[in-house]
């Protein structure tokens, strides 16, 4: 009787072995994780066990840490918070997981939880990611004064320069103030030999080819050296761009 109850003893017991390995086999397998590279920085400054274990338990995926993580902060990727002046960027290599840390990241609770990382009271990161556009002008090295001559005698005809030919431009044309409110003015006035309809009728000495002897130019043609293009351009480098106003307000 000891030895029946000894085998059914050992019987149930690898009965409910087996179950407890498939009941419990599909949760291991489903375990929602991925690995993370993270500079020394910031592990050390105390952001990872800051954020880690909060986007865990909102979402219940794991993230664990790792030198050869799928997923990276680094200076590549979606930029997503900034540290002073350096601005730390999201990168994976695809997934469910990491996708939805990077979602979190980006969105208001996890910028909250990004800036709400205050050790001692001092924030030490922002979820501003955006930056500034820096329009860049070259320095202008022409001769602004020899610049308005020129663009009087050459561009006059077309263009309003200043005052001084406001009344024998052609309307349609724009003027030089209005141009100089263009984000791209330097590069314009640079290469305005290349521009539409200048082509036809321009001559740059020494940098253009002369006109082809089936199509001369339609019109008497503009001669410049490449030292008076500079000087055109630090001319209208020099004056004020034209006030367009406030923008039409829509109903």
């Amino acid at each position: 009787m000891r030895k029946q109850l000894k085998v059914w003893a050992y019987a149930m017991l690898r009965y409910f072995t087996v179950w407890a390995f498939v009941a419990v086999g599909p949760a291991i397998a489903q375990e929602k994780v991925f690995s993370l590279r993270a500079p020394d920085v910031l592990v050390e400054s105390g952001l990872m066990s800051h954020l880690l274990p909060r986007f865990s338990l909102k979402t219940g995926v794991r993230i664990t840490l790792a030198e050869d993580g799928l997923a990276a902060f680094g200076a590549e990727g979606t930029p997503v918070f900034r540290q002073g002046d350096a601005v730390w960027h999201f990168s994976h290599a695809g997934g469910d997981y990491a996708e939805a840390f990077q979602d979190w990241l980006l969105s208001d609770v996890g910028k909250r939880t990004i800036e709400a990382f205050a050790p001692e009271g001092r924030a030490l990161f922002s979820a501003d990611v955006a930056t500034e556009a820096v329009v860049q002008t070259l320095a202008l090295s022409g001769d602004a004064i020899l610049g308005e001559t020129v663009s009087l005698k050459q561009c006059g005809r077309c263009h309003v320069v200043n005052d001084t030919n406001r009344m024998n431009a052609i309307g349609s044309s724009p003027s030089f103030a209005l141009m100089r409110t263009f984000p791209d003015w330097q590069e314009r006035f640079e290469t305005f030999f290349l521009l539409n309809p200048h082509p036809a009728f321009t001559q740059v000495i020494e940098v253009t080819d002369p006109f082809p002897i089936d199509r001369p130019s339609p019109i008497a043609p503009i001669e410049v050296s490449w030292e008076e293009i500079e000087a055109i351009t630090a001319y209208v480098g020099s004056i004020a761009p034209a006030d367009l106003g406030a923008p039409l307000a829509t109903q």
